[in-house]
């Protein structure tokens, strides 16, 4: 009986360690619910050829006037006086190219990209990889502060959209792969880990605004000028983010926008045929120590409005310039992010009531939510 028991030992013993074996010689990587195993079968290569007829190229036509940009001061006349015509340039309008990527997210023609890729373009082509040539596009749907955008073509069959994945179901360590055209390089693939999550930064742009991203993905995937606004994707093939932009301090740093921010926005476009958000028509940011000190303020709890948009909601309440939030129906406002969920929340036509300090005295004003325009 003790020979037996033995026996049985051994061989239980050598089962386990040839199981052992199996499993460090063909190590799974496991992503969500699937098994992916990417050292057995090329799954980026895969992934790439099920996916790329759904990543475009865009061109955007945007029109410029050489010496308003590059000499700012050209038109003043003191600068004409002293310095004559040999600083002057071309006062013409000329047109400047502009590339980025994008993806498709329906049949019919919807694709999502970066606002920043058709910031104020007067034409916008695109090329799908499946047709001989461009087609023209418009825009649809886009919004500065998020920095995205959706674009339509019109075309008579069907296309090959990219399904949207969950954005809030992704890791850091968790694969990712980026597609897109960078330096005009088309249909580029890239592959690396998601670094990190909800990463802030602010970006300044060309028009002396600044962008302010408030929760991007975080990539090692090489993304580069040109890939901006081409799909991040998992290893289940699907888009969990808007790849947008590039870190010029370190090498191997790319950044996402996660696909979550725009899915319901599809949604509506698809279900509805139009987008419909809720709008109050300001442009706001925190209150940092040197607000607080010279509106003399007790905290920094609050928003100040940087802008009110004409004929807007907010306009047409009497909000100002430099009013400070404190409060939106009785809510206290802490931080941008407090203001920004209020109003998600509301639907068109609803009420609310600011408590604003403004002229170091507080206020309480009346408005009504609106429709926020497709675009601004």
């Amino acid at each position: 009986m003790f020979n037996l028991i033995s026996v049985k030992r051994k061989i239980i013993l050598s089962f386990f360690f040839a199981l052992l074996l199996i499993l460090i010689l063909n190590p799974i990587v496991v992503y969500g619910e699937t098994n992916t195993d990417v050292y057995q079968s090329n799954v980026f290569a895969d992934i790439a050829n099920k996916v790329d007829n759904g990543v475009v190229k865009i061109t955007s036509y945007v029109e410029v006037t050489p010496g308003q940009q590059m000499i700012p001061f050209a038109n003043d006349p003191f600068f004409k006086y002293f310095f004559g015509d040999q600083m002057e340039m071309p006062d013409e309008p000329q047109i400047q190219e502009g590339y980025g990527s994008g993806f498709l997210v329906s049949k019919d023609g919807y694709i999502v990209t970066n606002e920043h890729v058709i910031h104020d373009a007067k034409k916008i082509e695109v090329t799908i990889k499946e047709m001989d040539e461009s087609v023209k596009a418009k825009v649809v749907w886009s919004e500065f502060e998020l920095d995205l955008a959706i674009i339509k073509v019109d075309i008579d069959e069907d296309l090959k959209p990219i399904e949207m994945g969950d954005s809030s179901r992704i890791r850091p360590g968790d694969w990712a792969i980026a597609i897109g055209n960078p330096f005009g390089f088309e249909h580029t693939v890239t592959t690396g880990v998601i670094s990190a999550l909800g990463r802030p930064i602010q970006i300044p742009t060309g028009d002396r605004q600044i962008r302010n991203y408030r929760n991007l993905i975080q990539t090692d995937a090489a993304i580069n000028p040109g890939n901006s606004g081409g799909p991040l994707l998992n290893p289940e093939g699907k888009d969990v983010g808007i790849n947008t932009a590039v870190s010029t301090q370190g090498q191997g740093i790319g950044f996402a926008i996660p696909i979550n921010e725009v899915k319901d926005i599809v949604n509506d476009l698809k279900v509805k045929g139009e987008i419909i958000r809720p709008w109050l028509g300001i442009s706001f940011g925190p209150i940092n120590n040197d607000i607080k000190e010279y509106f003399n303020l007790a905290n920094t709890q609050g928003v100040i409005i940087s802008e009110v948009f004409e004929g807007s909601p907010a306009e047409k309440a009497g909000l100002k310039t430099y009013d400070i939030i404190k409060e939106i129906d009785e809510q206290k406002i802490e931080k941008v992010d407090d203001v920004v969920g209020i109003i998600k929340n509301k639907e068109i036509g609803d009420k609310i009531m600011l408590r604003v300090i403004r002229n170091a005295n507080s206020e309480f004003v009346f408005a009504k939510i609106g429709k926020r325009p497709n675009k601004l």
